[in-house]
């Protein structure tokens, strides 16, 4: 345990992830640049209402001033006013492959980025910190997708019906079967939408009655799933085993409410790595939990399949156990595997059952053949079918690069957050103005970065998300680092004390049994 967490005793596996407390001088700024902020909106709002300031937002027409407003102006308050000074750190178009690095469209503003103009500049060789290519299957390499060519004109790029109705190809079919090998389970669905792989399939498998206990940082295709299903839904504490245990246990002692009766199901959602977060799920407690009290488990490896693993097949892999401990097991295709998509997994029955309630597989057009046929070569690849042993060569560059670039953060004095063995790393800024600064400065040392502030992360937690990737080369990561030393000088932005974890309470218990 080093400035962070083990994981008990189910599993021999070393589990280490960092939450370090920033100093209180730290979050006291962070309000302060947050109250400031919203002092001056609240007066930029006051001459824009006397005209003293020109409104550049889109305001509703007078003939419409009797109508019930679309949106409470409030509404919109944080956009316009703190979004807005920062937006230029955001959409930022690229025209290239997004590779270990990329070409990026150069755009000014005129007017404090209420809108942008295309100067006719490309930057070029930007280090790509920020994409979701694990294991750098985004790529434009001839041999590589030279059966992805073949397939594109063999089929042509849509398919123009749903899986139910003249949607289904032999590549759906081949993929399919793919997954379930690659998987190890008997079955598997694939999906056209990641996203949709959740929040359609979810409601297909609980629904009114049943009983949703959804991790606090689930991604928000989990949550949308579950609000669509009318299940209860009840949150717990992010990975904390005994706040799960807990609902559990008043889940089955108290049933519903007011007629007390057994729920219909129990369902426990999680994800195998948390994106903003970097941490990793307590599968083996999380297995232990679900058996004892007869629940069912989904499992989310949107991130996770192809990142950890020996062999690249995911948090079940990465704690050796056994797939079938797993009721639902889901996985995208858009961040290992360099496509789209996403897939359902797991015992026939269940996937059976899918193919004819599922609203993706009724609604949603097919995947389009391309795509398959370049999840299909990324996962021949990582299972060694194409011949060679390239992909169990990246799965181990990508654990070697993870490894490398979170302890040189540490070394530098940086706060970050996650599991050692997550390729997600959040960097923690904290302040709002240093937001902007930091994407800013990184760009002119030409590395394009992902920084995230509030609302999609705590008040207090701005962030930027590095997304280390086997493709990065040992060079571009010193680069990155190097650049990161530096502006962790000028923005004093190493908090780092190695004090014991932000949230005691959730991570630092490892019992599975709750104390009287």
């Amino acid at each position: 345990q080093k400035n962070g967490i083990s994981n008990g005793t189910l599993n021999k596996k070393t589990f280490i992830e960092h939450f370090e407390q920033a100093p209180m001088y730290v979050a006291v700024l962070t309000f302060l640049g947050f109250g400031v902020g919203t002092i001056f909106g609240y007066l930029r709002d006051f001459m824009r209402a006397w005209g003293l300031e020109k409104r550049n937002i889109a305001t509703e027409r007078e003939q419409q001033k009797d109508f019930v407003p679309l949106y409470q102006d409030f509404e919109n308050f944080y956009t316009r006013n703190l979004y807005m000074r920062i937006r230029d750190n955001w959409n930022r178009p690229i025209c290239s492959v997004p590779g270990p690095q990329f070409d990026l469209m150069e755009r000014v503003t005129d007017d404090y980025n209420w809108t942008f103009r295309f100067t006719g500049r490309t930057i070029k060789n930007v280090i790509n910190m920020g994409s979701y290519n694990y294991l750098g299957f985004a790529e434009t390499d001839v041999n590589a997708l030279k059966t992805v060519t073949i397939e594109l004109q063999k089929y042509g790029t849509g398919i123009c019906s749903t899986r139910q109705e003249m949607g289904t190809l032999d590549k759906h079919v081949e993929l399919e079967k793919l997954v379930a090998n690659f998987l190890g389970v008997e079955d598997a669905m694939v999906f056209g939408m990641g996203f949709a792989t959740n929040s359609m399939n979810i409601p297909a498998l609980v629904g009114k009655g049943c009983l949703i206990l959804s991790d606090e940082l689930n991604h928000t295709s989990l949550i949308l799933g579950a609000r669509l299903s009318r299940a209860t839904i009840r949150i717990f504490k992010h990975n904390n085993i005994q706040s799960l245990e807990k609902l559990l246990r008043d889940a089955i002692i108290y049933g519903q409410p007011r007629t007390h009766r057994a729920w219909r199901k129990i369902i426990i959602l999680v994800e195998g790595i948390y994106s903003m977060e970097g941490s990793i799920v307590r599968l083996p407690e999380i297995v232990s939990l679900k058996k004892k009290y007869k629940a069912y488990l989904y499992l989310d490896e949107a991130h996770s399949i192809g990142a950890v693993g020996a062999t690249g097949r995911g948090v079940v892999e990465y704690f050796g156990m056994s797939p079938d401990d797993v009721d639902v097991l889901m996985g995208t295709f858009t961040k290992s595997f360099g496509a789209a998509g996403g897939y359902i997994a797991g015992k026939k029955d269940l996937v059976d059952f899918l193919r004819t309630h599922s609203h993706s597989a009724v609604y949603a057009t097919s995947m389009c053949p391309p795509v398959a046929e370049q999840i299909i070569r990324a996962m021949k690849c990582l299972m060694g079918l194409d011949g060679t042993t390239q992909g169990l060569q990246r799965v181990r560059q990508l654990g070697k690069n993870t490894r490398y670039f979170r302890r040189r953060l540490h070394e530098m004095g940086f706060i970050i957050y996650g599991n050692d063995d997550s390729p997600v790393v959040p960097l923690l800024l904290y302040m709002p103005g240093k937001i902007g600064a930091f994407a800013r400065r990184m760009l002119e040392k030409n590395i394009g970065v992902v920084v995230v502030g509030f609302p999609a992360t705590p008040i207090t937690e701005s962030r930027a998300r590095f997304c280390v990737s086997a493709a990065h080369t040992r060079e571009m990561l010193d680069t990155v680092l190097n650049a990161l030393d530096e502006l962790g000088d000028f923005l004093h932005l190493k908090y780092s004390r190695y004090s014991k974890s932000a949230h005691p309470e959730l991570y630092e218990e490892t019992r599975l049994e709750l104390e009287d």
